[in-house]
């Protein structure tokens, strides 16, 4: 499922006030960016019948004629685990714990006269299939229409009443960073997208009355997890993760699953045992968002292989195509679409702030562009157009974190040291809140540290490290004892992070100082 999709759709089940735009038929969504990714959880009217098999699952073109043999044997084993139709797991049941008794009930939004025999088809093979059955519940939430760029429609339902008062689920979904971590020294990737991965998954029996909704005068609910409901991305986590429990060289973002190993014999094993726990799972891959024994692959928006992690082509091509902003919400659209490669693009903070500023509260709703504002967005857009290339953390080997802090901003780069040469692993940075402008110096450059030690406390907890920085005084930050309270108070928040202190020269701290100084 696209990474884009999912924070439209996050979005949509978490604020209040409309999305999209109203249109004398109700309400209508426009997809600014048309993902190309997909949202496969989203049902796009007349997608029921299947089309796709275990033929359009995609090999890796480096692959040798016998190493292509084999794995088409192995899919071709497994053949029935790949198809674009949902499967229907008993893995876990999707729980909605309410904090009121009270039923949510709205009025149907109205459908465009042109959609309603389509979205009647549709709603038909979702009955048929078992996703939803006729209801008389109490409850009652509109569905939306979301009108695709290329002309298509999708459907979902706008639970956002009820997702106001559902108990949040704790079940943590990894970030991207952490699926990344130990796949640098592999050669082998297999990447599997689950078929319409929530409409796998039963809503629990006492449940299903309460996603209950309404459309052209028909009243449905849902057997199966619907997108749209605030911890749908939760229960299809703790899923995959007891349907991986025990694996190895596998990792998961909600219903994207990443295979990597260091050898092909390794990855065929790997891909038996991940397909044999698919099966036994009832659970289904969609083909064409299967790609398997490739040595460079997409996956969450990254272009991950040869130990490096880069940007995805078509991610880069919607940066490229952004138009200009002249709103505070299209200011928002376009800074989360460039700041989910914010690890990529040294500065990225202070670059963005002149765009920032104007989203503040009290801002107007149109906004003023000034010369400032066209260097920042022409900036971000360049940086992202560059494809810029990070190498993939080694867990394995010790990492050197460099930090900085001007008056300004915080900016701090990780790295390692591969074949003698320092590359970077990750770029980070942010503003100075307008207390912290009136910090001394020393004080910027210990908050810049501490700073810097937590934002990457994934990589460099537990493990030995070292800190550069080109502020003398810090290179005594473990031994001394401060006067100021405030340093001696950081400085003890750091004591459970194994670190030497290095001093290198201004001019050589080049990556960590540009990302708290940036001339905008």
């Amino acid at each position: 499922m696209g990474v884009i999709w999912r924070v439209i759709y996050l979005l949509l089940g978490l604020m209040e006030g409309s999305m999209g735009m109203s249109t004398p038929y109700g309400l209508l969504l426009d997809n600014p960016a048309d993902d190309e990714q997909g949202s496969e959880d989203l049902p796009e009217i007349g997608t029921w019948g299947q089309k796709e098999d275990a033929a359009d699952v995609k090999f890796g073109e480096a692959l040798t004629y016998d190493q292509n043999q084999e794995i088409q044997l192995l899919v071709e084993k497994f053949s029935d685990i790949f198809s674009d139709r949902p499967g229907d797991t008993n893995l876990v049941e999707h729980r909605i714990d309410l904090t009121s008794d009270v039923p949510v009930r709205q009025t149907p939004y109205a459908v465009p006269f042109a959609l309603r025999s389509s979205l009647r088809k549709e709603l038909q093979q979702m009955e048929d299939l078992g996703i939803i059955r006729k209801s008389n519940s109490p409850y009652a939430s509109p569905v939306v229409v979301v009108k695709k760029k290329d002309g298509s429609n999708r459907i979902c339902i706008d639970f956002r009443r009820l997702n106001s008062i559902t108990v949040t689920d704790p079940q943590p979904v990894p970030s991207p960073a952490e699926s990344f971590l130990g796949v640098s020294e592999d050669k082998y990737f297999s990447k599997l997208d689950l078929t319409k991965g929530y409409h796998q998954i039963r809503v629990r029996p006492s449940d299903v009355h309460k996603t209950a909704f309404v459309t052209m005068g028909q009243h449905y609910e849902f057997l199966r997890m619907s997108f749209g409901m605030v911890n749908s991305g939760m229960t299809m986590t703790r899923a995959v993760r007891r349907l991986l429990e025990g694996m190895d060289n596998v990792v998961d973002y909600i219903d994207d699953l990443l295979v990597h190993t260091k050898t092909w014999e390794e990855h065929l094993q790997v891909l038996e045992e991940l397909f044999k726990r698919l099966k036994a799972a009832n659970l289904v891959a969609r083909p064409t968002k299967c790609e398997l024994g490739a040595t460079q692959v997409d996956f969450l928006g990254h272009c991950l292989g040869r130990g490096t992690v880069g940007l995805q082509d078509c991610n880069v091509e919607k940066v490229k195509d952004a138009p200009r902003p002249t709103t505070k919400k299209e200011i928002r659209s376009f800074l989360g679409l460039v700041g989910y490669y914010q690890p990529f693009i040294p500065n990225f903070a202070a670059i963005a702030a002149p765009l920032s500023d104007l989203t503040r509260k009290g801002q107007p709703i149109k906004i003023v562009w000034g010369e400032p504002q066209e260097r920042a967005y022409a900036t971000l857009k360049k940086a992202v157009i560059s494809k810029p290339i990070l190498v993939l953390p080694d867990v394995n080997k010790e990492f050197v974190l460099r930090t900085d802090a001007s008056d300004i901003g915080l900016g701090a780069t990780l790295l390692q040291n591969r074949d003698g040469h320092i590359f970077p692993v990750a770029y980070a940075s942010r503003k100075l809140l307008d207390r912290e402008k009136k910090y001394s110096v020393m004080e910027r450059e210990c908050l810049g540290i501490v700073w810097g030690i937590k934002k990457f406390a994934l990589y460099l907890y537990g493990k030995q490290f070292t800190l550069q920085t080109d502020h003398r005084p810090l290179e005594f930050l473990k031994i001394s004892k401060f006067d100021n309270p405030r340093i001696m108070r950081w400085v003890l928040s750091m004591q459970s992070f194994v670190f030497r202190v290095e001093h290198i020269k201004g001019k050589d701290n080049v990556g960590a100082d540009f990302l708290s100084r940036v001339p905008v």
